[in-house]
């Protein structure tokens, strides 16, 4: 499997794109703020078709370019419902502080929006897993896949990151949701599962187990599931 990821914009949130190899096709991972001209070069770089963007969450930070992205090659950008509504108004998902960095941004709608409600994308020749995992915003998700090199990756946007978690405090978060998210669908995957973050570097769901001090605190000994 290939994996491209570089971080974008005022907030360095990572966009990612996913092939089956050089030469395929490919799906990108949360176009942020800025991400257009790093996303072509990769698509050239590694001469990829991309045919579909996939959203983790609504954030603007994470979608900014989402919209420039998909209609320029004519791919729908695949987001949660409870989310939807922030592409047409990006910064109702955030705070004062937070909108102010983003300006006076009005509307990033897409020319197609596929809801995410399917449990398995088939995408790229990739078996994608939808998981919802509500806390960050409603309708944040995480993806997982498994490469055909038997390895185990979960793209988590801003639900877990190495050492943290993701913020509540902002409009539509809920700790208590998040912490059910966290306990029930992330900490019993497999320990080397790898983890790419919406922010920051890569980890490993064992490590997060191990060390993560924002962690739930019932879910350190979480029943490890494949």
């Amino acid at each position: 499997m290939l994996v491209v990821g570089f971080p974008a914009g005022a907030l360095q949130a990572n966009c990612y794109l996913l092939a089956t190899g050089v030469g395929s096709k490919c799906v990108i991972v949360d176009p942020g703020q800025g991400a257009e001209p790093g996303i072509e070069k990769a698509l050239r770089e590694h001469r990829l078709t991309p045919v579909a963007v996939l959203a983790t969450h609504g954030h603007v930070d994470h979608v900014a370019s989402a919209a420039a992205v998909a209609d320029a090659h004519d791919i729908a950008v695949h987001i949660h419902p409870d989310d939807r509504h922030l592409l047409s108004d990006p910064l109702a998902g955030l705070g004062p502080d937070l909108a102010s960095t983003f300006g006076a941004v009005t509307s990033i709608e897409p020319s197609a929006v596929v809801p995410l409600t399917e449990r398995v994308l088939d995408l790229a020749g990739l078996r994608i897993t939808v998981d919802h995992t509500p806390g960050h915003t409603p309708g944040s998700v995480v993806f997982r896949v498994r490469s055909a090199e038997g390895g185990h990756l979960a793209l988590t946007g801003d639900t877990l990151f190495a050492g943290s978690i993701g913020r509540t405090d902002l409009p539509g978060g809920d700790p208590e949701a998040l912490a059910t998210s966290l306990r029930t669908v992330l900490l019993p995957l497999a320990a080397d599962t790898v983890v790419l973050p919406g922010h920051g570097g890569a980890t490993t769901i064992g490590r997060e187990r191990r060390s993560n001090p924002f962690l739930p605190v019932d879910s350190k000994n979480t029943e490890v599931t494949e």
